[in-house]
């Protein structure tokens, strides 16, 4: 098996895929090439580390000590509502990516987010591929990340193939009978985690185990265990060099040495924010405004959920839990809001440190975000044994919105998106009435972690910058397989679908393989 910091020499015949970038999407589409029979690189800026580097996203700011535990190393820089700030989002770097962070929730989204349902017209004229032709690889990609978790019984779809989930832990069980008392819906998340033994440990934090199934252990590694490829970390990918409308090699800084790489096919994995900058970065004579850009899309349409956060508290003390989720409020009165879940997190001095000072951030007041510490100590011992929820409100793409080749965001928060979250959070107040419950967030909070739509997909290369199998429109022998390619957010978390299409395109690609 090949290492996790190999050199990336060509094999006899040359690669068949090179893959940039070991998220979700890379890792499962790479996996899916290599055991069909390829020749894989991947390409990986961040560098190799040990599984037993345990941490979280938040816990470091010092750019290095972020590079060595897979932390995106460098913050983002942002101008939101006119308002510039610098900040570490929650994203990873190195083999997995930001999954190797996540909590795991593989969420698959109901019909309307993807469907032109008559009746529920989709805003932005839906997606090229519908709901049906997307639920085979949906149930694949279940199974191949071992999801467990209980189907939302509001949902008339066939269930997605999921294992059976642990036993619920007492403040589960508390949390679920209250919920069900209010009228409300709740079901077991579905979780990507191998064991199901009540291990929780992981969720949200890298996991020094193999136990969760992640871009990582479900992609990439397996990967490598076929013997047919090759990881090299520390790539940074500078540009794309380009014949005519082919890709003829990738450019890259290895340890500080400028490489050329070469594949028939080359797969843009490095998400939203940083599959688009690769290819406005390689602009050049005959791709004057970036590469797979005659539609002038790419870095646009970008676009995040809204964080709705609320603490509610169960009566119970107890550990955190990533248990409940439900979707009552996921379209209301033809409103497109979002799903509900737990977020594996207690009301903790930490959490609330970390809340307060990224809602300060995003205003006028940053300044004072250093001292949010004062309230948070004080909000930790008011709210005690709460649990902390989140509303995952749908975002909608606006051209303007975007990310740059420099990797500057330009985001407006509009109109219609206030509107929706006004309605989204009287609907939770409403939700959890006659509980105790508290909405903690007051301004507008985007979930950084969560960007999409930046290079959509499409039939109309006019309004699109990808066909409906994940090949660009421009550029003969270019694929994208990363959150880049929605054309809407969804009101679920994005890992799932991210996976699901990986799976389409590498079925695709094989499909014309030559």
């Amino acid at each position: 098996m090949s290492t996790l910091a190999d050199h990336g020499d060509a094999p006899e015949g040359g690669w068949d895929a090179l893959v940039i970038g070991t998220g979700i999407g890379g890792g499962t589409l790479g996996r899916r090439l290599a055991e069909a029979g390829m020749r894989v690189l991947f390409l990986e800026k961040g560098q190799a580390d040990a599984r037993s580097a345990e941490n979280g996203l938040s816990e470091v700011a010092l750019p290095e000590a972020r590079a060595v535990r897979g932390l995106w190393p460098a913050p983002l820089t942002a101008t939101v509502d006119g308002i510039t700030q610098r900040f570490f989002a929650p994203l990873g770097s190195g083999p997995g990516g930001s999954s190797v962070f996540y909590a795991a929730t593989l969420e698959r989204p109901d019909r309307h987010d993807i469907d032109d349902t008559p009746g529920r017209p989709h805003p932005t004229g839906g997606w090229p591929l519908g709901f049906d032709t997307l639920a085979p690889s949906y149930a694949e990609a279940a199974r191949l990340y071992r999801v467990y978790g209980t189907p939302d019984p509001l949902s008339p779809e066939v269930p997605l193939p999921l294992r059976a989930p642990p036993p619920l832990t007492a403040v589960e069980a508390r949390l679920f009978d209250r919920l069900q008392r209010s009228g409300l819906h709740p079901y077991h998340a579905p979780t990507g985690i191998e064991r199901i033994d009540g291990c929780r440990m992981c969720l949200g934090r890298k996991c020094p185990k193999a136990c969760k199934m992640d871009g990582r252990s479900a992609g990439v590694e397996p990967a490598l265990a076929t013997g047919r490829a090759r990881l090299v970390t520390g790539a940074e990918v500078t540009r794309l060099v380009m014949d005519g409308d082919r890709i003829a090699a990738v450019e890259a800084t290895v340890d500080g040495t400028s490489r050329r790489f070469t594949a028939r096919r080359i797969v843009l994995a490095g998400g939203a924010l940083g599959s688009p900058r690769v290819l406005l970065r390689s602009a050049c004579e005959d791709w004057p405004d970036g590469v797979a850009n005659r539609s002038g899309l790419v870095g646009r349409n970008l676009m995040f959920h809204l964080n709705e956060i609320l603490a509610v508290w169960p009566g119970l003390d107890g550990p955190p839990t990533k248990a409940v989720s439900f979707r009552d409020l996921y379209h209301r009165d033809g409103q497109r809001l979002g799903t509900v879940q737990a977020m594996g997190i207690r009301a903790s001095y930490g959490e609330i440190t970390y809340y307060l000072q990224r809602m300060l951030e995003g205003t006028r007041l940053a300044p004072l975000a250093p001292v949010a510490r004062l309230p948070a100590a004080l909000a930790a011992r008011l709210l005690g044994s709460a649990q902390i929820l989140v509303g995952l409100l749908e975002d909608l793409p606006y051209r303007e919105n975007r990310v740059g080749a420099d990797g500057h965001i330009h985001y407006t928060l509009h109109d219609e998106l206030k509107a929706r979250r006004r309605v989204f959070r009287r609907a939770l107040r409403q939700a959890f009435r006659g509980q105790r419950g508290l909405l903690l967030g007051i301004a507008p909070d985007l979930n950084w972690g969560h960007p999409c739509g930046t290079l959509r997909f499409g039939h109309d290369p006019a309004h699109s910058v990808l066909r409906a199998d994940g090949r660009t429109h421009d550029v003969e022998n270019l694929w994208v397989a990363d959150a880049s390619f929605m054309p809407t957010s969804m009101g679920v978390n994005p890992s799932l679908t991210i996976a699901a299409f990986a799976l389409h395109v590498a079925d695709g690609m094989l499909g014309g393989r030559k």
